[in-house]
């Protein structure tokens, strides 16, 4: 049985991040497995748009060199905001070509304690000894599908991160549930794609956000002015951005405003963007799905104002909640280890959760460090920390401790 120091799980923006930071620990052997961007490469629709703005949409690594500025001059790819999602997946495979090079795809099938450390089982059966772990699994098993559509067949049901491609749509009417920029996002493809299509949503009006146009226009009126109200991560309104910004500040705050503000940063929205693309698709607004019931091969819904709507098929554009119970990698006895609230798992920091050695990065860390760790631009401060947590205050590190709020290249990087 092999062992190594460190063992990463993942090879999307967090563990490809959190991999480039700890490979400048000297002497430190980690070791990274996954299928790199498979979640963004198989999981989000053909023609999708990144809704973060362009600085956000970096994958960190130290010395903030493989920017996206850099993999466009390497590949000759040229584009602006919205960044296209092909580019993006694009954009990680080079990095993960200049940052992991050595990355291993198979998959670790089951994570066990053992005394020292941990004992890892990968899905052709070889074993691997470890003395920390860092689970960097992205979001898909939290796909979250509302009780009255559960146990529906997939021919008539889906959520939106089951589908790659909205071509086969075409001709078909769909009811998009959903208000944030999945759900609309989604139904704008559809729209394209030829199908007729409805977005039906419990709120009474859909929030559309400004993002970095906003932003851009405080950056005309000068530079501090859009210091002060906006950090390049693009994680919520002015001023609370710069709060979000700092996770250490975050966590710092009484947990009743930690909740309103993550409230207040990722609501259901869409970006702007999508206002004409949306043009001609029925926004029905302030409803909720009351039954749901298979008619042939169609889906009828009954909806909270008596009406009721019969389609081809519904998709679900409800969002993620976590519950890392949902790795089944995690054996029974590590997962009762780890301290848990709603799902979510305690961190402290390093994002190391009750077990020792044992960390958990991107979304799952929400509940402990902010709404930043949902998002790519999240992925500097996770892998900061932990690389704090595991090779302390080396001097030789110092560097890389710096929190970016709102560095000059990031400003400057505006297309």
């Amino acid at each position: 049985m092999t062992s190594c120091d460190a063992v990463i799980i993942g090879a999307g923006p967090y563990g490809l991040s959190a991999a480039a930071h700890l490979r400048t620990v000297k002497g430190l052997e980690c070791r990274v497995f996954g299928d790199p961007m498979s979640f963004w490469n198989r999981n989000m629709p053909v023609g999708m748009q990144l809704r973060s703005g362009w600085a956000a949409t970096y994958i960190a690594d130290p010395k903030r060199l493989l920017t996206l500025e850099a993999y466009q001059q390497a590949s000759g790819n040229h584009f602006t905001t919205p960044v296209p999602l092909d580019q993006f997946v694009q954009y990680g495979l080079w990095f993960q070509r200049q940052a992991v090079p050595d990355l291993d795809y198979r998959n670790v099938e089951l994570v066990e304690s053992e005394p020292g450390g941990f004992r890892l089982t990968l899905r052709d059966g070889e074993m691997l000894r470890t003395r920390r772990v860092i689970i960097a699994c992205g979001i898909q098993p939290f796909a979250w599908r509302p009780l009255e559509f559960r146990g529906l067949p997939s021919s008539l049901v889906t959520h939106t991160s089951e589908h790659h491609d909205f071509g086969g749509g075409a001709g078909k009417t769909v009811l998009v549930i959903g208000g944030g920029q999945s759900a609309l996002e989604s139904a704008a493809l559809l729209h394209e794609a030829g199908a007729e299509v409805e977005v039906i949503a419990r709120a009474s009006s859909i929030q559309w956000l400004q993002g970095w146009a906003s932003t851009t226009l405080h950056w005309r009126m000068g530079k501090l002015t859009a210091r002060l109200l906006y950090a390049p991560t693009d994680v919520g309104p002015a001023g609370i951005s710069q709060i979000l910004a700092r996770p250490d500040l975050f966590r710092k705050l009484p947990r009743g405003l930690q909740n309103v503000l993550w409230k207040r940063a990722v609501r259901p929205a869409g970006a702007r963007w999508l206002v004409r693309r949306l043009e001609g698709v029925p926004l029905t607004l302030g409803r909720s799905v009351i039954s749901v019931a298979t008619a042939g091969e169609r889906v009828a819904l009954q909806l909270s104002d008596g009406t009721r709507r019969k389609a081809h098929h519904v998709l679900l554009g409800t969002g993620f909640r976590v519950d890392i119970s949902k790795y089944r990698l995690l054996g029974p006895s590590i997962l009762k280890s780890i301290r848990r609230i709603n799902g979510y798992p305690q961190l402290k920091g390093g994002l190391e959760t009750s077990v020792p050695g044992l960390h958990i990065l991107g979304a799952p860390a929400a509940w402990s460090f902010g709404p930043l760790m949902q998002f790519v631009s999240g992925a500097r401060y996770a892998s900061q920390s932990l690389l704090r947590s595991i090779a302390g205050r080396n001097p030789a590190l110092e560097d890389l401790y710096q929190e970016p709020v709102c560095p000059d290249e990031a400003w400057s990087a505006l297309p």
